[in-house]
């Protein structure tokens, strides 16, 4: 059997030298020339391959054009700016470009446009910034609308999600009303099904169910009077509600979940544990408070 890498072929190279093997020998039996046979005995190590030069594009005469039409879009209008199809069209009737795809023009542009921000001060250039939980701490909720097909017709119905953030674990829950009681019992069913209540906070939207007001430019918000009791209960007393607004990432995340769910159901309403969370849900599990005797 032929080594399956270099570095293999290297070493059984070197090994039947030492075993006292041929040249003429090694490159009948290993299919490589004398120059191979004598860059694996000065290193056990191949030299990496050298890079090739990057290769002309059909577009780069046009490259300078396009970043001229960007920059000068970072002063007009926001209404008047360049879309990709109208320098596309542009720059086929005014220089002329031929031999050029659409998606080639897309790409050239997706990546200098926020490389010409930053050149410009505009702005630093998009990043990402990786999300931190700790195991057993964090969960979001999400309550909202969902139709489901019942006996051949649609029904609307609401779907309750909580979602631990570390492992991504999810617990379901769909009913027919939309009210407070509907809401509290999909925090009850989703403790039970997790065995336990998350010994952090669990971040909410601004939801109806348990935001009576949001107050001014201040973003304050008046809890429900049904929604306070309910925190303080037994249940909930290791519960630290936090309302804020969701970071992109987060409401992401739990539209996501929620939209699989809407995809999936099939329409039995009982919605259910979500898919496995594979080996982060264990360490999730484990650091849950225990849930209070009612």
């Amino acid at each position: 059997m032929p080594p399956a890498s270099k570095v293999e072929l290297y070493a059984a190279i070197r090994r039947d030298v030492r075993a006292g093997m041929s040249a003429r020998a090694i490159e009948r039996k290993h299919g490589a020339g004398r120059r191979t046979i004598v860059k694996a005995m000065s290193s056990a190590w191949p030299e990496p391959r050298k890079k090739l030069p990057p290769r002309g594009s059909k577009l780069d005469p046009y490259k300078p054009v396009i970043d001229e039409i960007l920059r000068a879009d970072l002063d007009a209008p926001r209404k008047q700016r360049h879309t990709i199809t109208r320098i596309y069209h542009r720059l086929m009737d005014e220089h002329q470009m031929a031999d050029v795809s659409y998606p080639v023009v897309r790409a050239y542009v997706a990546e200098r446009k926020p490389q010409i921000r930053a050149e410009a001060g505009r702005g630093p250039a998009e990043v990402f910034v990786r999300q931190s939980h700790r195991p057993g701490d964090e969960a979001e909720v999400d309550f909202g609308e969902i139709v489901v097909r019942l006996a051949g017709e649609d029904v609307g119905c609401f779907l309750f999600c909580l979602r631990l953030s570390f492992s991504g674990k999810a617990v379901h829950r769909v009913s027919l009303s939309g009210g407070q009681e509907a809401f509290f019992e999909g925090h009850e069913h989703a403790f039970r099904v997790l065995g336990g209540v998350p010994a952090g906070k669990v971040r909410y939207d601004n939801l109806k169910s348990a935001v009576a007001q949001v107050i001014g430019f201040s973003r304050s918000r008046v809890e429900t009077d049904r929604w306070t009791a309910f925190r303080s209960h037994s249940l909930l007393t290791e519960l630290a509600a936090l309302f804020s607004q969701f970071t992109g990432q987060v409401a992401g995340e739990l539209a996501t979940v929620s939209a699989r769910v809407r995809r999936r159901d099939d329409g039995s309403g009982s919605g259910g544990a979500g898919r496995p969370a594979g080996r982060r849900a264990g360490r999730d599990w484990q650091p849950l408070g225990a849930i209070p005797a009612a």
